[in-house]
């Protein structure tokens, strides 16, 4: 018969699977919110650290501004996702498996920006692969879009432990990235998809329930003109209130309208 500690350690592993906890990788816990000390090169600048080295507490305000002064450097998109790959000062990066920074296509005028990757995303490195990626995938179907007319990324780009949603500290601290993301890209209308990315990107606290549908001109460091930017639902809440479809259903159509006034017939 099982005893009442038997029982509590059952308990505590399921809880931890149920979290995003697949492995044991020491016997005791790593303090992970504070960055460690870049190590010492050959030849050390007396003034700046290693490329690519933590400088500040993980997900603190001097990371974010980190992240500013690097996201800053990139000119290109590539140099955007190599400056992600540098940068040290998320801590999700420490659990996650991988950069998840894009997919589609580079020049398409329409782009997608979420919240952050989730299991599948983060297995395969990319963007809304996953149940609710391929829901996205059909409802751009639905008004003739595709991976090869549409540009999809997160404003996070590494996963929370446990799919959770990411806490505002990982948010502040990637969104410099993902401003940059967008400046880069230029697109010719910016849809973004659940509440995360449309209070993050327009400063806003307002639910996504009162955000949906609505157009906005989102003005981009760096451009010369306001982007059309929607909100949308975001595809893992269809799944999971399959009711809402109806309205996301009309945000599509206007955005098909919206994209043919600007581009014409062509997608």
């Amino acid at each position: 018969m099982p005893s009442a500690v038997t029982d509590d350690a059952a308990a505590l592993l399921r809880w931890y699977h149920e979290v995003g906890v697949t492995d044991a990788v020491a016997e005791t816990p790593t303090d992970l919110t504070f960055a460690a000390k870049p190590r010492p090169t050959a030849d050390p600048a007396p003034d700046r650290p290693a490329r690519g080295a933590p400088t500040a507490t993980l997900g603190s305000a001097a990371a974010s501004a980190d992240a500013r002064s690097l996201a800053a450097t990139a000119t290109t998109l590539s140099e955007l996702e190599t400056a992600l790959r540098l940068f040290e000062g998320c801590a999700l990066k420490r659990t996650a498996t991988n950069l998840v920074f894009a997919d589609g296509n580079p020049e398409a005028a329409v782009m997608v920006l979420g919240e952050a990757p989730g299991e599948e995303e983060d297995r395969q490195g990319r963007p809304f692969v996953g149940r609710a990626g391929q829901l996205l995938d059909r409802m751009l179907a639905a008004i003739g879009l595709d991976r090869s007319t549409v540009y999809i990324s997160n404003i996070v780009t590494w996963r929370p432990p446990g799919n959770r949603k990411p806490n505002s500290g990982e948010i502040a601290v990637c969104l410099p990235f993902a401003e940059r993301h967008i400046a880069l890209k230029a697109p010719r209308i910016l849809v973004l998809a659940g509440a995360t990315a449309a209070q993050a990107i327009l400063g806003t606290t307002e639910g996504i329930t009162r955000l949906r549908g609505r157009w906005f001109e989102h003005s981009v460091p760096d451009l010369a003109a306001p982007i059309p930017s929607v909100c949308m639902l975001h595809p893992a809440y269809l799944l999971r209130a399959p009711a809402a479809k109806r309205e996301a259903w009309r945000d599509l159509l206007a955005l098909r309208e919206r994209l043919d006034a600007i581009l014409g017939d062509a997608p």
